[in-house]
């Protein structure tokens, strides 16, 4: 029986800051093991072994020892190479790890008493000649090993400067584990405050199962979905969510109606794999509390759904997570909304040379992330490392890692988070380690952008991920910026970063954006027609969880960020935001009156563009930050869904965004499969069939041929001026308001159940009469073809 030993565990920079240099000088000072701070979880008692110990310590183990004579309780056999991971089979356990440059392995097995006592059951070395086959060390174990929780340890060389951290003191996460468990309450710390209580995985038992009910995938194409970017916790955590299990897996189930009514049929989650939130722990004194690792974007186990959003909470530990995310995802299914997650294979929580070892690092330092030659980590992320994602063994892992969610949790596609890093050269790339033969002239230096990176080609071509979603987030913080030419394989689509600046720029009123602001309605062809690909490869958004909510954006001109106890000093500067003439919430109700059009304008926008349009949670009925462009670390009301807000009668907002969702799912023309053509679309200025695309033009209206509602006709004026437009001749038909976003709710959306609807219509009789229609400034409208009754 022997102490638990674990490494200290340093802070490392939050995701999405300014970049860092490429890589960081690792220290080359071996950290001595007695300085390791033991870590428990809140369900262990905490137990320190520290230098100041001295012997009493190792005395009080050896008569633990004497005491409790040890006793296997397993039997433990070859076991097989593959699957990788703790694979439940009859009769017992099949353990696999990948460690190419270990000297030696060790499984370690805990029953939950005594690691609540921060002791090892037991120990089980690994023969290299049984238990070994090339790179992969494995056992099988064969007993009763239910609620029994295991690590490995691994020893070889310490040196940082040859990129190894191998330290057989440290009880490690299997990378392939599927379960974590740890703390069970989001936000607060283990036993004597600590921010990294040990993790542990748990064991599988071949009764783990769930009831899917028949559940299967829902394969929408992609052209028909409305996204939405949900945050688990921030969704449901509010006390005005009112739901029973607030801020958790199940506490969205609960408010699934919601995205039903609003017209979204996929949610993409933000990250949940499972992360440490206590990451950036640190007092706040502008707020008064804690600041968290609030987004999720650091990753300490790819396979593992994060146990802090399940309602179970300590109970069952990970694989109550699990469930409960399953659950989700079955419920969603139900309801018609297929499930994204947003997964963050740029890089892990294990940050630079001074973060934690808790996992990659400890198993093989140099080949999971990519290093320099003396050892400093690559920082493409902005995090600290960079995951070596085009190594053979990282690029099979990150292949079964989605497999695994596709197979298993039965989610409908992913969105890579900083996916440009995907694109990049491994450590030590050489056509020989690639495609184990050499070529003339292949000299490429680690991270070099490959044209045909090797693990994009296997997600493309994977006969299990090609049919579902993969959205690329086309950038990273090494300057790499490949939106228009991420490597696609015609299957992969992009976060369109071009369309929401260029939409921010036109609908604010800048000079020089019309025909750009054209080509985005159009699905940006200029960007994806030429490789090959379609509207749809084209993810539309004009907010996202990183920059300003729709509401900040015709709110503020400035970020205003103090919240983060950062001095205003992080978050992105340039925002081509527009505060409507007066900065911040309190303004004259001249100004709030034109913010509201404004936010009309995005979200018609977002509705009538060809592609996919990505709304971000709590955009549909004016969520505010406060002009805070870069909330990640903030577990509070700034980050909260409001309930309360969404119900008020103010939020006359929320009925529009649902009326222009229904309107673009009944519109055959929006959301079409190919780029549109002369046929179908017809562009328009001040004029019919004469647009001004000039520099200082700020009209642009296009015509809209429809098989379901015959033809449409789509306005933008953002203009500071009004504009009275002639209409396209139409014999024997008359165009008819719908939507005109100058107008007060529910006057906006002149739906089919507004009760003076008539009335309203025939107010704008004289001018349609005479084929015009008055426009004011920042505004925007669609009208739809109707035969003329007067004919």
């Amino acid at each position: 029986m022997e102490l638990l030993h674990f490494t200290s565990h340093l802070t490392h920079p939050p995701h999405l800051t300014t970049p860092n240099p490429q890589f960081h000088n690792p220290t080359k000072k071996q950290l001595p093991s007695n300085a390791f701070t033991a870590r428990s979880s809140s369900r262990m008692k905490s137990l320190v072994a520290s230098a100041g110990d001295g012997g009493a310590a190792e005395a009080e183990a050896e008569t633990a020892v004497v005491e409790k004579p040890k006793l296997r309780r397993f039997d433990v056999l070859d076991g097989r190479p593959l699957p990788f991971g703790a694979t439940a089979q009859d009769g017992g356990v099949n353990f696999a790890v990948v460690s190419k440059n270990a000297a030696s392995a060790t499984l370690c097995l805990m029953s939950l008493d005594d690691l609540q006592e921060n002791r090892v059951t037991e120990q089980i070395p690994l023969d290299p000649l049984r238990n070994k086959t090339g790179d992969v060390w494995h056992a099988f174990l064969k007993g009763n090993v239910k609620d029994m929780l295991y690590g490995y340890k691994f020893d070889g060389k310490f040196s940082p400067e040859q990129g190894h951290y191998f330290d057989s003191s440290q009880i490690l996460l299997d990378p392939y584990a599927k379960a974590i468990a740890s703390r069970g309450e989001f936000g607060i710390l283990g036993p004597k405050d600590d921010c990294w209580p040990q993790m542990v995985c748990e064991v599988p038992s071949a009764d783990d199962e769930f009831d899917w009910e028949g559940d299967l995938p829902l394969k929408f194409l992609q052209k028909d979905l409305v996204i939405y970017e949900l945050h688990v916790r921030g969704f449901t955590r509010h006390e005005s969510s009112r739901t029973e299990y607030p801020g958790t897996y199940l506490g969205v189930v609960e408010k699934l109606d919601h995205l039903k009514e609003l017209g979204v049929n996929c949610i993409e989650l933000m990250p949940c794999h499972e992360f440490n939130e206590l990451e950036y722990y640190s007092y706040n004194s502008v707020l008064g509390d804690y600041k968290v690792n609030f987004w999720g974007y650091s990753t300490v186990n790819f396979f593992s759904p994060m146990a802090r959003y399940a309602s179970t909470g300590v109970c069952n530990g990970g694989f109550g997570a699990r469930n409960a995310f399953k659950h989700l995802v079955r419920e969603a299914h139900k309801r018609g909304i297929e499930v994204l997650m947003d997964v963050v294979f740029n890089h892990t929580a294990e940050g630079n040379e001074n973060g934690p070892i808790f996992s990659f690092r400890g198993v093989d330092n140099s080949v999971f992330y990519m290093l320099a030659p003396k050892g400093e980590f690559y920082n493409y992320s902005g995090c600290g490392n960079t995951f070596n994602c085009n190594h053979p063994v990282v690029r099979q892992f990150i292949l079964d890692c989605l497999r695994y969610w596709v197979m298993e949790m039965h989610v409908d596609g992913f969105r890579f988070d900083l996916a440009s890093i995907l694109t990049r050269s491994s450590s030590l790339w050489d056509a020989e380690n690639v495609y184990g033969n050499s070529m003339d002239g292949d000299m490429l230096t680690t991270g070099t952008p490959l044209s045909s990176p090797p693990l994009v080609d296997l997600i493309s071509n994977d006969p299990i991920l090609r049919g579902v979603k993969l959205i690329a987030e086309a950038w990273d913080c090494g300057g790499l910026y490949q939106v228009g030419m991420f490597p696609h394989w015609g299957i992969w689509s992009e976060w369109n970063g071009k369309y929401r600046d260029i939409v921010r720029q036109f609908i604010k009123g800048t000079d020089g954006f019309s025909g750009a602001f054209a080509e985005c309605l159009c699905g940006s062809p200029n960007l994806y027609q030429e490789g090959g690909r379609k509207p749809w490869n084209s993810i539309n958004f004009v907010c996202a969880h990183d920059g300003f909510t729709l509401a900040d954006l015709v709110t503020y001109n400035d970020k205003h960020n103090l919240a983060n106890g950062e001095d205003n000093k992080d978050g992105e500067n340039h925002n081509n935001s527009w505060n409507c003439g007066e900065e911040g919430e309190f303004a004259s109700i001249s100004v709030k009156k034109l913010r509201k059009r404004q936010m009309r304008n995005f979200f018609l926008c977002l509705m009538v563009s060809q592609g996919v349009p990505m709304v971000y949670m709590g955009d549909e009925y004016g969520h505010t930050k406060g002009g805070n462009n870069n909330a990640y670390c903030l577990d509070n009301y700034i980050n909260y869904f409001r309930w309360d807000k969404k119900e008020e009668s103010s939020s006359d907002f929320y009925r529009f965004c649902c009326f222009m969702t229904k309107f673009r799912r009944e519109c055959e023309s929006l959301g079409l499969y190919d780029f549109p053509t002369a046929e179908r679309l017809q562009w328009h200025g001040h004029a019919p069939g004469m647009p001004d695309w000039s520099e200082i033009s700020r009209f642009v209206a296009f015509s809209l041929i429809d098989s379901v509602k015959g033809e449409l006709y789509v306005a933008f004026n953002s203009s500071h001026l009004p504009a009275t437009i002639t209409l396209p001749e139409r014999p024997g038909y008359r165009w008819e308001p719908l939507v005109d976003t100058s107008k007060q709710a529910p006057y906006d959306f002149l739906s089919e159940d507004l009760t003076d609807r008539d009335v309203a219509i025939k107010q704008y009789a004289q001018f349609l009469d005479a084929n015009l229609y008055p426009m004011l400034s920042y505004s925007s409208i669609i009208l739809t073809l109707c035969p003329d009754s007067n004919v």
